[in-house]
């Protein structure tokens, strides 16, 4: 994909879009790639980075929610188990199957735990990821030999899916692209326009880069800001009342040792009314999630520190190494779009479930969902903006599309997450042998994945390249500050920047990255 390419087809189209998707993270991608690939002309803007907000901050997690089918929702529990059947299928390469141990410190956890876990199995039926088994004491430890011991009496094993959120994100572009659409990051709408009869026909749109501005005619514009998509629909109506109740959710990564083993814990409550996992990611140890409500969304939401202390505390209690403040190599948060209920409901309690909402004005707006369930949000919302714009009737094939990248990667190489891409990523390190090395000794990321990402995937800045083509940032915050003045030098020379974009680019890097650590005490 190159960007100069994607915005001289956006820019200086002059007929009419069939439509126009705001917003490029999982849901706005979902959206491109199914429209795409039914045929409908297609544009997708994003303001800043393809998945800069919640979809580069999830738990990492393709399931169908166990805390789901605890409180009910069994329509929800099934979409998304039979969806993650359908990525596992469409995107090898990213999906894979991950047991969880629920580990059980009272004599009745084992039998509550198993029904309901071989309930969720049976929901699954033959997409099914693996059975779920009553554990004894030393069937748990042999799982997670790191275990917090006392007073465990065995455990519970049950079979999800893991990804790698923000490379998923930027494979369903790339298939969006490929597919006929034209994506363009760092392109912000500025306002939007109505037609004669008062319904919303396209927008002004501002690349982020240059400054220059373009009016983008639709027939169906889809506002797919997650989190902001009430800031979108109060561009075409300032009166429209509030859709969406943000919530917050932190993550905390620690080094591997604190995980022995190849399983993931779930631990089933929390003092906020989640589940908490500690799950194998990279190489690393990730643990979370919070969920506090918050007034307003921001782009870099920060973890507070009653969130900290709550993983801290819950990780503590299952595993036998405690971590602390000064173990977190990086920590992060992400923003929930949960649809306001109206009546004060804890954000822990409300829905999960995707919301297609139709204004008065024309806009589309799809918020709500899960990572796992986007494919089918997609489907939903093409559905109704074919029959709103009076598009040509064409089925959704989707279910069945392979992803960019599919295929069966090694899962022990560092380039796996790359899939068909990792041949093309080491071939660019033949005559240039000083791209295979990595670029910390913490990290296995080499120069060839910083110019492949600046070459094939829309990569603008240090932070585009270190926090979601790969991952250093999410996994390491000194190392990836550390590896930020190599990576600047090497987008620099790919995308004919100054030695003066180098130094500001290092220095605006390492200004988000420091949120990223946590203040030590």
């Amino acid at each position: 994909m190159n960007r100069d390419h994607m915005l001289r087809r956006a820019f200086d189209r002059a007929e009419l879009w069939d439509i126009l998707v705001i917003g490029g993270g999982a849901t706005g991608a979902g959206v491109a790639v199914d429209a795409a690939s039914r045929g409908y002309s297609t544009l997708l803007i994003e303001q800043h980075d393809f998945g800069k907000g919640t979809s580069s901050r999830s738990t990492k997690l393709v399931h169908g929610g166990v805390r789901y089918l605890e409180q009910g929702n069994v329509s929800l529990v099934v979409e998304a188990l039979r969806e993650r059947g359908l990525l596992k299928q469409n995107a090898p390469h990213l999906v894979h199957d991950l047991a969880f141990v629920v580990p059980n410190y009272a004599w009745w956890e084992s039998p509550f735990y198993g029904v309901g876990l071989k309930l969720y199995d049976l929901f699954a039926g033959r997409r099914r990821f693996g059975p779920t088994e009553i554990l004894s004491r030393e069937e748990t430890l042999a799982r997670i030999p790191n275990l917090q011991t006392d007073g465990l009496r065995g455990g519970v094993v049950y079979y999800d899916g893991q990804f790698d959120d923000a490379r998923l994100l930027i494979n369903l572009i790339t298939t969006a692209s490929e597919h006929g659409a034209t994506v363009c990051n760092y392109v912000r709408a500025l306002a939007l326009h109505r037609s004669a009869d008062g319904l919303i026909d396209g927008a002004t749109v501002r690349d982020q880069e240059t400054g220059a501005e373009a009016h983008i005619a639709a027939r169906v514009v889809v506002n797919a800001t997650g989190a902001f998509c009430d800031d979108v629909r109060r561009m075409a109506e300032p009166d429209a009342p509030r859709l969406i109740a943000p919530s917050q959710g932190v993550h905390l990564v620690f080094e591997r040792s604190f995980l022995a083993g190849d399983s993931a814990i779930m631990a089933p409550h929390t003092a906020d009314g989640r589940v908490m996992f500690a799950i194998p990611w990279h190489g690393h140890t990730l643990v979370g999630t919070t969920d506090v409500a918050i007034e307003r969304a921001s782009l870099e939401p920060t973890p507070t520190d009653e969130e900290i202390e709550l993983i801290l505390q819950t990780a503590g209690r299952y595993l036998a190494r405690r971590p602390s403040r000064a173990d977190i190599l990086s920590m992060f948060a992400g923003v929930r779009p949960l649809v306001s209920a109206g009546d004060g409901r804890r954000s822990a309690a409300l829905s999960r479930d995707h919301t297609i909402q139709i204004d008065n004005s024309g806009l589309v707006t799809i918020t709500g969902g899960k990572w796992t369930t986007y494919r089918n949000m997609a489907e939903d919302c093409v559905d109704q903006c074919a029959a709103l714009g009076d598009l040509e009737e064409r089925p959704c094939v989707t279910r069945s599309l392979p992803i960019h990248g599919s295929n069966d990667a090694d899962p022990a190489s560092d380039l796996s997450v790359y899939g068909a891409d990792a041949p093309a990523i080491l071939a660019l390190s033949v005559d240039r042998p000083e791209l295979r090395r990595a670029l910390h000794p913490r990290l296995p990321y080499t120069g060839a994945e910083i110019v492949w990402a600046a070459r094939s995937e829309m990569a603008r800045t240090v932070e585009d390249a270190l926090a979601r083509r790969t991952r250093a940032l999410f996994l390491n915050a000194q190392a990836a500050i550390d590896m930020a003045p190599t990576a600047a030098a090497l987008l620099a020379a790919e995308l004919g920047q100054s030695q003066a974009w180098q130094s500001q680019q290092i220095a605006e890097f390492t200004a988000v990255a420091t949120n990223y650590r946590p203040a030590r005490q």
